[in-house]
């Protein structure tokens, strides 16, 4: 046996487990279903837990209130640091295929505190993405129901807390049941739904461009295309652009599951990485085709249809369905949201349940967490714990505030900022012997990852300025102070409360005795 530095050489064969007593400093295997999933399959599932339906309806209305026509430009100015970042995920996929990704990656790289905060921004930005989804799939529930009685007083349902809560838990429990199950299931579901997606937003982009410019009170605010909507520097000063952009950042998270489930995919050390680089080429051209479209038809200003309209901003689709796709086709749009959020409901699990085996099979976390179901080769306990985890958070924000997803997705923001800057901070750090070895080294370990990483550090330290505002997201405030700032904040140090816990509760990992910095990642066979 031999312990090579960071990567196996060509014809190696990798053990997928440390030894027993774990003191090596290797990925340790975790028991997941290997070879469940294809670059193919590996992508679809990237593209679905991004949920572009989704995103669009519950994004386009306040990043255009944010920057107005340049929302085209900031879409393009956010996808910039992901692809970045994407390349920093790839390179350390490569040497170190573990489902723990940025938490595994960054206890590497900077040692086991940072490595913990890391993989709890993951943890906590995924359960606020998760009750966010599972609200959306609620109204557009309520809202499909309503159409297809033709009944306004069912679709009001929405309105009614109890029946709303009531309804979000039951499709949070029918997602955790069905992520329970494992990834052959999920990959079979996630087709047909990502499929209908990009079909339906196909049709309603070509409807929007026939409706810009044809007259009527609802098209009255219509506008001729610019070249001009795709320059950032445009915008019309640097709060809004970051805010904006922060919106923009958020509507390219979740490509990272390719990665997540790299265990479980085919040719794991590479075939993650690819799956992710394509997954963001499709949301950016569907985001850009999009925003184009409907900026054309309705224009961005705040009266009528007008995308930065505040009566509509929280959901787009629920007021241009019917005006831009006809009452018949209009539906459509209901069900594409709906399949986008329940899609994206069941593979948004993926990430947070495998990044919690990961800590817990480093002793980060409760051992009972690293046990896979004998069955499914899923990450049982943890699938479990976070489905009630999401509900509870949804619950209790949606009864402490009026206005919990828009104030939710500001904080996520500063979230995703937070543990992908890390990530590729982690790449650049790791890697750095490497750099002089050649161009390539230097460019996509090394120069993409720290620009990428630099790029998302200075969008959370403006929006961490920005949210202490109380105008800053749904303008609610607690005392005196921006609830965005109290969601994102708070629980940012929640995360540092429960690592002093679990450091009493374990403490070896935090010595550097399980996961070490800067040991051999991979144990061979010569």
């Amino acid at each position: 046996m031999t312990q090579l530095d960071a990567r196996p050489q060509a014809g190696d064969t990798v053990r997928g487990s440390a030894p027993a007593d774990g003191r090596d400093g290797g990925v340790r295997g975790k028991g997941l279903g290997g070879n469940s999933v294809g670059l193919m399959g590996s992508a679809v599932i990237g593209v679905s837990t991004v949920a572009p339906v989704y995103c669009l309806t519950s994004t386009l209305g306040s990043t255009a209130g944010e920057v107005g026509v340049q929302m085209p430009a900031v879409f393009l100015a956010g996808f910039l640091p992901m692809l970045l970042v994407a390349f920093a995920y790839r390179e350390l996929n490569k040497v170190m295929p573990d489902c723990g990704t940025s938490f595994t990656w960054t206890v590497k790289a900077f040692g086991p505190r940072v490595g913990w905060m890391c993989g709890w921004g993951l943890v906590i930005a995924t359960i606020i993405v998760l009750s966010n989804l599972a609200g959306v799939a609620t109204s557009f529930f309520w809202l499909l129901a309503g159409e297809v009685t033709s009944s306004p007083a069912v679709a009001a349902l929405d309105g009614n807390k109890l029946v709303h809560i009531g309804t979000c838990l039951v499709l949070i429990a029918a997602a955790t049941a069905i992520s329970y199950r494992g990834m052959t299931a999920t990959k079979g579901i996630q087709y047909a739904l990502v499929g209908l997606q990009l079909a339906v937003l196909a049709l309603f982009v070509a409807m929007a461009l026939n409706k810009a410019g044809s007259g009527g009170a609802d098209f009255a605010t219509s506008l001729d295309f610019s070249w001009s909507w795709l320059n950032p520097f445009a915008v019309q000063s640097f709060a809004a652009f970051t805010a904006g952009l922060s919106l923009s950042i958020f509507m390219f998270w979740g490509w990272d599951t390719c990665l997540t489930a790299n265990e479980e995919t085919t040719g794991s050390d590479k075939t993650p990485g690819r799956a992710a680089l394509i997954a963001m080429v499709v949301l950016v051209g569907a985001y850009l085709a999009t925003a184009v479209a409907a900026q054309m038809a309705v224009g961005s200003g705040t009266t009528g249809l007008g995308l930065a309209n505040p009566d509509t901003g929280e959901n787009v689709f629920a007021a241009l369905a019917g005006p831009i796709m006809g009452s018949g086709l209009g539906v459509l749009l209901f069900v594409a949201v709906l399949a986008s959020a329940a899609a994206s409901l069941q593979t948004t699990f993926i990430p947070v349940a495998r990044t919690v085996l990961a800590m817990s099979t480093y002793e980060a976390m409760p051992a009972s967490y690293a046990k896979v179901h004998p069955r499914f080769k899923t990450p049982g306990r943890a699938t479990i714990v976070a489905g009630i985890g999401t509900g509870v958070f949804y619950t209790v924000m949606t009864l402490v505030s009026e206005h919990v997803l828009i104030d939710t997705i500001y904080a996520l923001g500063l979230m995703i900022c937070f543990y992908y800057a890390l990530t590729a901070f982690a790449c650049a750090w790791y890697f750095r012997a490497e750099l002089r070895r050649s161009t390539r080294d230097l460019v996509f370990k090394g120069l993409f990852p720290a620009v990428g990483g630099l790029l998302l550090a200075a969008v959370f330290a403006k929006t961490l300025y920005d949210m202490w505002d109380p105008a800053y997201g749904s303008g609610s405030s607690v005392f005196g102070v921006g609830s965005v700032f109290v969601i994102g904040v708070g629980l940012l140090l929640l995360g540092v409360v429960l690592m002093v816990a679990m450091e009493r509760r374990s403490p070896a990992f935090f010595r550097g005795q399980v996961l070490t910095k800067e040991t051999p990642a991979l144990v061979v066979e010569d």
